[in-house]
């Protein structure tokens, strides 16, 4: 399955990703809750007020709003 590398992820950005590359696929979204910074982003999940490491994840692809 692709994979989108941690340093092209976009602040805010919604993504289909998976944790530890096992498990199903979820919805997460990029937060920016510590700081906009690369440094500082963190990954939250849907439903949840928890927020993990970019690097838990595998991102497998972008969600994109829909045009109209």
């Amino acid at each position: 399955m692709p994979h989108i590398e941690t340093e092209s992820l976009e602040p805010e950005g919604l993504y289909w990703a998976r944790r530890n590359s096992a498990g199903p696929v979820e919805v997460v979204q990029v937060s920016t809750v510590f700081g906009r910074e690369k440094e500082f982003l963190t990954v939250a999940t849907l439903g949840s007020d928890e927020h993990y490491a970019l690097e838990d994840f595998e991102f497998v692809a972008e969600i994109t709003p829909p045009r109209f």
